[in-house]
């Protein structure tokens, strides 16, 4: 039998994460979820209309009619929204949550001259 080589393991970078300009992404994503609400109104505004009937005796009925198209993109804007809030808050944390190398670097080279000198 052959011995089973397993590929190695992708090394994790922490740091690649946490970037301070995620928080102008964030800043975008949310001026895009404006839109996209401001969008989904109006196509729900476009989807309600109203039909009046007119009967021999004088009597009015008055209905209202969905259009299913517009209805779907009212939906569908209003779902797209709540994905770009859902991720202008994980872009948000990624943004605030940011470490300054330089103290980082400090703090290593001091404890490996901590360590030397022991």
């Amino acid at each position: 039998m052959t011995d089973v080589v397993w590929p190695a393991e992708p090394e994790y970078h922490g740091e690649r994460l946490h970037q301070p300009w995620r928080l102008a992404v964030a800043l975008v994503e949310l001026l895009l979820t404006g839109g996209a609400l401001w969008a989904a109104f109006a196509c729900w505004g476009n989807a309600v209309s109203t039909v009046t009937v007119r009967l021999d005796d004088g009597t009015e009925l008055v209905s209202r009619q969905l259009s299913g198209d517009w209805v779907t993109g009212a939906v569908a804007l209003g779902a797209v929204a709540g994905f770009l809030v859902l991720d202008a808050v994980r872009q948000l944390l990624l943004g605030v949550r940011a470490r300054r190398r330089r103290y980082r670097k400090s703090r290593e080279r001091r404890e490996n001259s901590q360590l030397a000198h022991t």
